[in-house]
């Protein structure tokens, strides 16, 4: 009975998801209606190549065309045209081939045997890309078909063809995807992680919990962020290829700010060193709270120092988050920054003056201050 209660939970819980899915969409702008309006268009352009190749038409081979329309309506117009082309001409060269030899040998069987390995060969070339499967699904359409023939043959291609500029058109002229907000967005969702990683370390810091579970927590946090940070950067370069051959990005009416630019590969960047260096900090933490390592702790001023200072690092990547995607006026990140400045060069100050006997202690001292350098220094440097 426990799979059974098991089986059930797991249906309501999937039940609620796909309700929250399908409340966001209809709500508001997001991934979940792009997701939404992406599938009415392949439906839409599957639709359209058979009304007018198997309705009207009558085409002896139609299945195709709706075929290829329904896979070309792909997550940016760029991408449909690339892999429309590559699909084209994978699907003609394995026609072509299976073509040529079942003709030549009048035996379908021997020329599956002779067609396939070549074929499938074929897809791996890198100049088809991830279309390269066409090739030998174009020889199976021609093999398993009862009747061999060059008309038949020339016809599949055609319907290939016919299906491939409905998918690009629906897909470049019926709402062609932006991936503006989703990019924003994802750069949001990393700048907040960061911060809260960086404060949840300062509140440990200042209160003194040094316990080894909480400090490997933090670490693993900061190692995850990393992951974010990746997205960020495909995130960033997804929208970029969504405005290629986009008649949105043209006309404006996108609705978004404007294209992905430098302060973008700017924010990955800055990211990239609070994603490095967080993980550094957590580091060094975790190997001072860890029971059997003989590392003297810092005393507790330096880390109530040290907690202050993550806090206004951490202040400053969310003032750096709104001041690059809000439209934020960005002098309170500059006062931010100055602030950084002068923490960190009173951290300095107090290390210099220090004199701990321990040497573990002198390496704790010196890993987290250059942590802090790291740390600091692609901030203030993107600011100015």
């Amino acid at each position: 009975m426990q799979w059974i209660r098991a089986a059930v939970q797991t249906v309501r819980r999937n039940g609620l998801d796909a309700g929250q899915t399908v409340k966001r969409a209809c709500t508001g702008p997001g991934r979940e209606r792009d997701l939404a309006v992406q599938a009415v268009k392949a439906a839409m352009a599957a639709w359209i190549a058979w009304a007018v190749a198997g309705w009207w038409l009558e085409a002896p081979v139609a299945f195709v065309a709706p075929w290829v329309a329904i896979v070309l309506v792909e997550s940016t117009v760029y991408r449909s045209v690339a892999h429309g082309l590559q699909q084209l001409a994978a699907i003609a060269s394995g026609t072509v081939a299976a073509t040529a030899v079942a003709l030549l040998l009048h035996d379908r069987m021997v020329a599956m045997a002779l067609v396939l390995p070549c074929a499938v060969l074929l897809g791996q070339w890198r100049r088809l890309g991830s279309q390269g499967i066409y090739a030998a699904t174009g020889a199976l359409f021609v093999l398993t078909n009862p009747s061999v023939s060059i008309a038949a043959s020339t016809a599949r291609i055609t319907e290939a063809l016919f299906g491939a500029v409905v998918g690009i058109a629906v897909n470049a002229l019926i709402r062609p995807p932006l991936y503006l907000r989703d990019t924003r967005a994802v750069l949001r969702d990393a700048t907040h992680e960061a911060h809260d990683i960086l404060e949840a370390v300062a509140d440990g810091l200042a209160d003194g919990r040094w316990d080894t579970d909480e400090a490997d927590t933090w670490h693993a946090r900061a190692l995850r962020l990393q992951r974010l940070v990746d997205q960020a950067r495909a995130a960033v370069g997804h929208s970029r290829e969504s405005l290629r051959i986009n008649i949105r990005s043209r006309t404006g009416t996108s609705g978004t700010a404007s294209p992905p630019g430098k302060e973008y590969d700017d924010a990955v960047l800055v990211l990239e060193y609070a994603a490095v260096h967080t993980a550094g900090v957590t580091r060094t933490v975790l190997e001072a709270a860890a029971e059997d390592q003989a590392v003297t702790r810092p005393e507790s001023a330096l880390t109530r120092r040290y907690a202050d200072f993550l806090r206004q690092t951490a202040h400053a990547l969310r003032l750096y988050s709104h001041s690059r995607f809000s439209r934020q006026d960005d002098q309170e990140l500059r006062q931010a920054v100055q602030e950084l400045r002068r923490t960190l060069d009173a951290l300095r100050h107090h290390l210099s003056q220090a004199r701990p006997d321990a040497p573990g202690e002198v390496a704790v001292n010196g890993a987290l201050l250059t942590q802090a350098h790291r740390l600091a220094g692609q901030l203030v440097t993107s600011e100015t």
